[in-house]
C-alpha cells in the first residue's frame, strides 16, 4: 500500500515549523502509543506511521528531498536519492517502467506532484461562504538556469548511453527488455556542469500567495480543488492542484451535525416550572421560544431551517435547542428557607408533583421485593 504524505500523517501544514511538528507528533504519540492500546493491533502501525513522519520532517535535509521529491527522495532504495544529483534520478525508480516505451528522443514528462493546504475556518464562515488569501510554500523554475538544471553558459547534453532516447534494451534469453537508462534515468541528458542555485534540479523553492475562495456550507473535511496551483510538472509536463482542505473552529454556542446545528439552552427551576418566553441565539440574530410550564430537563425545541444549508443541499438544516434545568447556586438564606417551605409543602401531594420520582421509587421497590 502507498506510504501516505507526511504532513497529512502530521496533520499540519507543508510550512509547518519544528514546534509545529513536534506539538503534532507528541499528540499522535499519546494517542497511538501500543502501551496505551494493548486491545488495538493497529496502533502501533500508526505510532511508527508518526513517528517516520516526524523524523523526516524534523531533519532540514530530508525534509528539502522530500518537499522536492515525495517519498522517492528519501527512499535509499531509489537511483540518486542520496546525492540528490537531479529530479530525472528520484522519479526514474517509479516511472521508469510505465513511461519507457515508445519515447523516441523525447525527455520523461511527469505531471506535478498534488499539494494540500490545511484551512480552519469559524462555523460563521462555514456557513456563509468567504473569501480569504493562503500563502504557501511552492517549486518555481530556478532563475538562474531558467529550470535547465545546467550551469549559466552550458546546456544539457544528449545521454550517450542510449543517445537521447531515454531507455535501453537488454538482451534476457531470446527476449529483449526495454527498461529506463541508468545513467540518465529516463531524461534522455545528462547535466555534466549542474547550477548552484538549484543543485541541478532546475527549481527553488518559493512562497506564493492565493485567494481562495470557500462556498456557503461546507463542513469538516471537505475541499476546495485550486487547478494547477500545486507542484510545478517535470520536463514540461503539466502542475498538480492544490486541495485547500477545511477544518471547522469548535464554536462557543453550537455543535453542527452535518446540516443541523444543536444548542444547549439553560433555563431556571421557575421557568421551566411556570414557563415563558426566552431568546435564543441563532447564525442569522436571534429567536424567541414559548417554553411550556412543566418543562423538564432533556426536551428538545426545533427551530427549522435555522441551521446551515450545506453545499450540497436543497434547503437549510435546522436547530435543535436542547433545555438544561439548571439548579440554582450562591442562595442566600432566605432563598433557602422559601425552597424549604415549598419542599415541605411538595412533599403533601409528591405523586402529584414528582411523577416521575413516584415511579422510579415504585420500580425499585418492586426491584428489591423480587
Amino acid at each position: 500500500m502507498a506510504k501516505r504524505d507526511y504532513y497529512e500523517v502530521l496533520g499540519v501544514n507543508r510550512d509547518a515549523s519544528d514546534a509545529d511538528l513536534k506539538g503534532a507528533y507528541r499528540k499522535l504519540a499519546m494517542k497511538w502509543h501500543p502501551d496505551r492500546n494493548p486491545d488495538n493491533p493497529k496502533a502501533e502501525d500508526h505510532f511508527k506511521e508518526a513517528k517516520e513522519a516526524y523524523e523526516v520532517l524534523t531533519d532540514a535535509q530530508k525534509r528539502a528531498a522530500y518537499d522536492q521529491f515525495g517519498h522517492a527522495g528519501i527512499d535509499p532504495h531509489a537511483a540518486g536519492a542520496a546525492g540528490m544529483g537531479g529530479f530525472g534520478d528520484i522519479f526514474s525508480d517509479i516511472f521508469g517502467e510505465i513511461f519507457g516505451g515508445g519515447r523516441g528522443n523525447r525527455s520523461t514528462v511527469f505531471r506535478g506532484a498534488d499539494l494540500r493546504y490545511n484551512l480552519e475556518v469559524t462555523l460563521e464562515q462555514a456557513a456563509k461562504g468567504f473569501e480569504t488569501k493562503i500563502r504557501i510554500p511552492a517549486m518555481s523554475a530556478c532563475a538562474t538556469c531558467k529550470g535547465t538544471g545546467a550551469r549559466p553558459g552550458t546546456q544539457p547534453s544528449t545521454c550517450p548511453s542510449c543517445r537521447g532516447a531515454g531507455q535501453v534494451r537488454i538482451s534476457q534469453g531470446p527476449f529483449s527488455i526495454a527498461q529506463a537508462c541508468p545513467r540518465c534515468h529516463g531524461s534522455g541528458s545528462i547535466i555534466p556542469n549542474p547550477c548552484a542555485a538549484c543543485s541541478g534540479t532546475g527549481r527553488t523553492k518559493l512562497h506564493k500567495t492565493l485567494a481562495v475562495k470557500i462556498p456557503a456550507g461546507v463542513d469538516e473535511g471537505d475541499r476546495v480543488r485550486l487547478s494547477g496551483e500545486g507542484e510545478p510538472g517535470v520536463n514540461g509536463g503539466p502542475p498538480g492542484d492544490l486541495y485547500v482542505q477545511v477544518h471547522i473552529k469548535p464554536h462557543a454556542v453550537f455543535t453542527r451535525d452535518h446540516d443541523d446545528l444543536h444548542c444547549e439552552m439553560p433555563i431556571s427551576i421557575t421557568a421551566a416550572a411556570l414557563g415563558g418566553e426566552i431568546v435564543i441565539p441563532t447564525l442569522d440574530g436571534t429567536a424567541r421560544i414559548r417554553v411550556p410550564a412543566e418543562t423538564q430537563s432533556g426536551k428538545v425545541f426545533r427551530l427549522k431551517a435555522k441551521g446551515i444549508k450545506g453545499v450540497r443541499s436543497h434547503a437549510a438544516g435546522d436547530l435543535f435547542c436542547h433545555v438544561v434545568v439548571e439548579t440554582p447556586v450562591s442562595l442566600t438564606e432566605k432563598q433557602r428557607q422559601l425552597l424549604r417551605e415549598f419542599e415541605a409543602i411538595s412533599q403533601q401531594y409528591s405523586a402529584r408533583h414528582n411523577p416521575r420520582a413516584k415511579g422510579w421509587l415504585d420500580k425499585v421497590k418492586e426491584f428489591f421485593e423480587s
